[in-house]
């Protein structure tokens, strides 16, 4: 019954953490594309003024004027809309469910005991020092590098993120991995409109209530934090529905496909960036198709001849010591009320309909069982393969 209460749970927070980060992600892009497509004050009385730019649009069938101050408006307009909740809840749901998930069946979700024989708390302690060390990374980079130096800032936050992923590859299972990594670049973001976007326009509006002259370098600051945040969105969201996927996070170098899928997702964002800007370079997509095609067919698992004698019997034997205790009726693994996306192996026919999918992730990826709770072998995944490669034949 806690199983399927937790079940309940889990996907309650995913909804809440899917609508609230629909509803962050939409207002980042919007602004992102606003301030990429305004354009000089059509009455040049504005131009030496406040304004720095205007757009004109028609949606939901209306008309719409929009302009942005250079720093701020001669008088404090009311009311005055804000957009921080969307960030805040979309990090408070996601951190639960990172509690609720994986932090509460660490055993289960975070830990490979073929990668390395770590405690729970071990893996929850170290989750959550690199929540908080991966944003003060980022932000000191920030605050050192400043405005200009822009593409060091990247290099320096590609490497550090590659050396992370690297590290806890030999540390935590595959799955934690790539969950850890959005992890660290959502608290990164929603850290970003907390400590930095939000009470730098505080400032601007207290310097316009008090009389003064708004001080233009916390608009600055705001909008490189917000120009990051655009380029996070896409690899969060992969790392996101990376667990669907095993053949990524389930490969023996999983931390280096991950850099390259944030890396390629980050340049489809500066594709569209680009694009909204009146700038299409279509060799960035070809570029980026290409890369992921390299990418599919350098983690393609490579099959056997199949000449290995291995009797369905002994597959079954396999199944029933290593896959069983998750893929049931009534799973008896703790922490599992459903075996995971309706799977169940406790048949002969239920074994070869689903050949397909053991092979792809008990086999090429070695994403399931999940941690290697059952302690399945490499002989063991080694037969199951040949068997299935042979045509996963069932004896009567």
């Amino acid at each position: 019954m806690e199983a399927y209460a937790g079940e309940w749970l889990q996907l309650l927070i995913r909804w809440v953490h899917l609508i609230t980060g629909i509803a962050w992600i939409g207002a980042s892009f919007y602004f992102i594309w606003l301030d990429n497509h305004l354009l000089p004050p059509s009455d040049a009385r504005d131009a030496p003024d406040a304004v720095g730019g205007e757009l004109s649009a028609i949606h939901g069938g209306g008309f719409y004027h929009v302009q942005k101050f250079r720093v701020a408006p001669a008088a404090l307009p009311s009311p005055l809309h804000w957009f921080k909740w969307e960030a805040y809840s979309t990090w408070l749901s996601g951190f639960a469910l990172l509690v609720v998930l994986y932090w509460w069946h660490a055993d289960t979700y975070m830990i490979d005991r073929s990668v390395a024989a770590v405690a729970p708390w071990q893996a929850v302690v170290l989750s959550a020092v690199l929540l908080a060390g991966g944003w003060l990374f980022y932000d000191q980079l920030c605050k050192r590098l400043g405005f200009a130096r822009e593409r060091v800032l990247g290099i320096a936050l590609v490497l550090f993120f590659a050396v992370v992923a690297w590290a806890l590859s030999n540390v935590l299972s595959g799955r934690a991995m790539y969950i850890q990594i959005g992890a660290m670049l959502g608290t990164i973001m929603a850290a970003n409109v907390l400590f930095v976007i939000i009470p730098g326009q505080r400032q601007l509006v207290l310097a316009k209530e008090q009389g003064r002259v708004p001080d233009p370098v916390y608009g600055l600051r705001g909008k490189q934090r917000s120009v990051h945040n655009n380029y996070f969105t896409l690899p969060v969201l992969l790392t996101m529905i990376s667990n669907h996927y095993p053949m990524t996070y389930g490969h023996p170098r999983a931390w280096l496909v991950l850099v390259c899928l944030l890396l390629l997702a980050a340049y489809v964002r500066h594709f569209f960036n680009l694009r909204h800007r009146g700038r299409t370079v279509w060799v960035i997509p070809a570029i980026a198709a290409v890369g992921a095609l390299a990418l599919a067919v350098a983690i393609a698992p490579e099959r056997r001849s199949g000449s290995d004698d291995v009797s369905f019997r002994d597959v079954k034997a396999i199944v029933d010591a290593r896959c069983v205790a998750c893929h049931a009726e009534k799973p008896r693994q703790e922490g599992i009320a459903v075996a995971p996306k309706g799977v169940v192996l406790e048949s002969p026919a239920q074994i070869a309909q689903n050949a397909a999918a053991i092979r792809q992730q008990a086999v090429a990826s070695h994403a399931m069982p999940l941690g290697n709770l059952t302690n399945m072998t490499d002989d063991e995944r080694a037969r199951l393969g040949a068997w299935i490669d042979a045509g996963a034949r069932v004896e009567q």
